[in-house]
C-alpha cells in the first residue's frame, strides 16, 4: 500500500461479450501501483438461464484475489442449493469455501502458482516434488483433493481480496459482497447501491471483530486492514472456539437480491479504485451520458479510469489499480413492476438477508 510508480501504467486488459438477455463490457488497469492486485470473472452463460460476474480486489499480494477468479463461480456451480434454485445459500456457502480450499498443501500450492514469479516457480517445483494430485476419496471424485507435503499444516494466506459477485438468472440478481468493491444499478437513471462496503466502524462489524479478540486503531482491524470482511487474511481468521461468521474478518458475504424491472438499465461491479473517485450516481449518470454515444462496454469503462486517474500520487485517491464491470440489460423484463411501483429498496423490490446485513 503507498507504494507508486513514477508514471502509471494505463494499457488495459479488456473484454466483450453478450447474449441473448445483456451486454458486458470489462476493463482492468494497473494505475500508479507497482503491482496489480485485482481480478475479475465475467460468464455470461454460467448455465442456460443464469450469468455470472464478479470483481475481487486483492490486498497484501494478487495470489487470492486470482483464486476467486478461478474457482468461486466453479463453487456455486457446485453447491447442492445452486441445483435447488437457493442461490443465496449457494453465494454464501462459496465464499466460504474459498478460505477452506486455501489450507494445507493444496491450497498453498495453488496460491504459489498464481503468485508472484519467485512464488510460482519455487511453488511448481515443490508442488510437483513434494504433492502429488490425489483426485479419488474414499472411492469418489473430490472436487479439491487434499493433498500431503511440506506445507500440510498451511492454514491459510496472510493475503486477502475482496469479493463481490453479481448472478443473474431470469429476472432475478442476486448481489454477494464481502469488502469495499461495490455493486450499483441503474434504474432509470437513479443508481442504488445492491453491496454495502464493508468497513470497521459499521456497528455490525466493529461488535464481531471486538467479540472475536480483535481491535481497531486509526480504522484498521488490528491496526493493519482497512476492512472487516475478505476473503483469505488468515492470521485474522484464527479463533477457533468461533464459526466462519463470527471471526475478526470474516469472508462471510451480504447477500442481496432484487427483481429486476423495465428501468433497470445497467448495473456496474467495480473495485474500490472507482469508488475512491466516484459516488454511485456520479458513476451511474457518466456511464449513461456515455451510453448516448459509445457501443462498446469497455471502452466506457476504459474511460472511467481516465476520468478517475490522478495527475500525481500525491493525494492518495485515483492513485489504485482499477477494475470495472458494466453489465447492460439487453431487453425489457416483461414481468418486472415499474421502478416507479417499486424501487430497489430493502423495504420493496430488494430483497435482503438481513442475517447478514450491516446495521
Amino acid at each position: 500500500m503507498g507504494v507508486y510508480l513514477s508514471s502509471p501504467k494505463t494499457d488495459k486488459a479488456s473484454q466483450d461479450g453478450e447474449n441473448d438477455r445483456l451486454r458486458y463490457g470489462l476493463s482492468s488497469m494497473q494505475g500508479w501501483r507497482t503491482t496489480m492486485e485485482d481480478s475479475h470473472a465475467a460468464y455470461p452463460d454460467l448455465d442456460i438461464s443464469t450469468s455470472f460476474f464478479g470483481v475481487y480486489d486483492g490486498h497484501g499480494g494478487q495470489a487470492v484475489a486470482k483464486f476467486c477468479a478461478k474457482y468461486l463461480h466453479q463453487q456455486v456451480l457446485r453447491q447442492e442449493s445452486y441445483l435447488s434454485g437457493d442461490l443465496g445459500t449457494s453465494l454464501q456457502k462459496a465464499f466460504l469455501r474459498m478460505d477452506e480450499m486455501m489450507r494445507g498443501q493444496r491450497g498453498w500450492r495453488e496460491l504459489a502458482s498464481l503468485g508472484d514469479n519467485i512464488d510460482k516457480v519455487s511453488g511448481m517445483i515443490e508442488g510437483l516434488i513434494w504433492s502429488p494430485r490425489r483426485g479419488q476419496v474414499n472411492g469418489s471424485l473430490d472436487d479439491w483433493p487434499s493433498e500431503e507435503g511440506p506445507h500440510s499444516s498451511f492454514h491459510g494466506p496472510t493475503s486477502g481480496s475482496t469479493a463481490c459477485v453479481a448472478i443473474i438468472r431470469n429476472n432475478q440478481l442476486f448481489v454477494a459482497n464481502a469488502g469495499d468493491s461495490r455493486c450499483v444499478i441503474s434504474r432509470k437513471g437513479q443508481a442504488f447501491d445492491m453491496s454495502k462496503d464493508h468497513k470497521p466502524d459499521l456497528v455490525v462489524e466493529r461488535e464481531r471483530i471486538v467479540n472475536a479478540g480483535g481491535f481497531i486503531v486509526v480504522g484498521r482491524v488490528n491496526g493493519t486492514l482497512n476492512l472487516s470482511r475478505a476473503i483469505g487474511d488468515a492470521e485474522l481468521k484464527q479463533n477457533k472456539k468461533l464459526p466462519a461468521e463470527q471471526q475478526i474478518v470474516t469472508a462471510n458475504p451480504d447477500i442481496r437480491t432484487v427483481e429486476l424491472c423495465d428501468d433497470d438499465e445497467f448495473l456496474v461491479l467495480a473495485c474500490d479504485g472507482i469508488w475512491d473517485c466516484m459516488s454511485s450516481q456520479q458513476l451511474v449518470d457518466y456511464v449513461r451520458e456515455q451510453l448516448n454515444t459509445e457501443t462498446k462496454l469497455s471502452a466506457i469503462c476504459g474511460r472511467v479510469f481516465h476520468r478517475c486517474l490522478a495527475p500525481d500520487t500525491n493525494g492518495g485517491e485515483g492513485c489504485d489499480n482499477m477494475t470495472m464491470i458494466l453489465v447492460q440489460f439487453k431487453k425489457p423484463v416483461e414481468s418486472g413492476p415499474s421502478a416507479e411501483q417499486q424501487p430497489p429498496s430493502s423495504h420493496q423490490a430488494m430483497k435482503v438477508d438481513t442475517s447478514n446485513m450491516d446495521k
